[in-house]
């Protein structure tokens, strides 16, 4: 067993010790006292949603740049996360982190689950560093990154309820349809639950509007009414997608059972660039009353609409359990790691 001097220097080292040691039932007792109920959460969202990057991380959770980029340091030195910063044609990207062997083990020991049978592998987790889908991973885990930030604001009245990647969705619905996410949010007591397909506009419109039809068969296979929400770089790629989104949606047997509402990036003042929540989503179909939506309006938009689920998908056997949507209270951590 490690002696508390080893402990101690372990918790002061600059060096990550390797593999076999962060494995081993020593270092597994050493992390038991010092990971905060955040640390364990942010371990469990990289398993589930693979990257964020340390912007992302302090809007999730943390006050100040200054006590997160200390956090990290301690978490990527434990080997809890590991990290990586992709070559950019200008300046320096931020620090992009995923789950470790350490913080795997951690949560395999958790769920009661053997670690060499989740089907982590620290090469796998690394890889989305080479993975041409890093951006469109990084800006879908942006959506609902940015309606955590929103609801950690002081006086906030709504909060996140859901947020399935796309591994969880695929185990959810089948492969009927494949969102990029899927979310809800709770605001003023009305529930509102979508599916996210984000454009980046890499693809052809007429392939994008194309999905129209898979969620077509979803809501007429499962008789559940969804709506789709669909983000785009620009307000030009904007009206493009628009165009193609009603001509596909006009050739469905039953449209209404399609609800789609879109946005663009660059559509709202830069304070609220990037927030979901703000009123910014267009529906396609005509409305008495014309204008941009927020997110928990939407609801009212389509009254057909059932409640939203916030009910998770079956869990995966063998496979790590997902974290909750909003990050833990931080009373319930120690005040040096807040």
């Amino acid at each position: 067993m490690a002696t508390a001097t080893a402990r101690h220097g372990l918790a002061l080292t600059r060096t990550r010790p390797g593999v076999r040691t962060v494995t081993a039932g020593d270092h597994q007792a050493f992390l038991a006292g010092r990971l905060t109920p955040r640390d364990r959460w942010l371990a469990r969202l990289l398993a589930d949603h693979k990257v964020l990057t340390t912007d992302q991380i302090i809007q999730l959770g943390w006050p100040t740049r200054r006590a997160a980029n200390h956090r990290l340091r301690r978490l990527y030195l434990w080997r809890v996360l590991d990290r990586f910063q992709p070559l950019v044609p200008t300046g320096a990207a931020p620090a992009h982190y995923v789950l470790d062997v350490a913080g795997a083990g951690v949560l395999a020991h958790e769920d009661g689950l053997d670690p060499d049978q989740t089907g982590y592998r620290h090469d796998r987790a690394l890889g989305i560093a080479h993975s041409p889908r890093l951006a469109h991973t990084l800006a879908v885990n942006n959506v609902f990154v940015s309606l955590i930030a929103h609801a950690r604001q002081p006086g906030a009245t709504g909060t996140l309820t859901a947020w399935w990647s796309e591994t969880r969705c695929l185990h959810a619905v089948g492969d009927l349809a494949r969102p990029d996410a899927y979310g809800a949010w709770r605001e003023h007591g009305t529930d509102i639950g979508w599916y996210l397909e984000l454009d980046r506009g890499t693809e052809p419109l007429r392939r994008l509007a194309a999905k129209l039809t898979d969620y077509h068969a979803l809501a007429t296979t499962t008789g559940t009414v969804t709506p789709v929400l669909v983000w785009l770089p620009s307000a030009q790629r904007e009206t493009g997608a628009r165009r193609a989104l009603t001509e596909a949606l006009a050739d469905l047997d039953r449209p209404a059972t399609v609800p789609v509402a879109t946005t663009a990036t660059d559509l709202v003042p830069p304070g609220a660039r990037h927030d979901p929540a703000a009123a910014r989503w267009l529906p396609l179909t005509p409305r008495a009353t014309p204008g941009r939506l927020r997110l928990t309006d939407l609801a009212h938009a389509w009254p057909h609409l059932r409640p939203a689920s916030q009910t998770d998908p079956p869990a995966r056997p063998g496979k790590l359990a997902p974290a909750p949507p909003m990050p833990p209270d931080p009373a319930s951590y120690p005040p040096e790691s807040r």
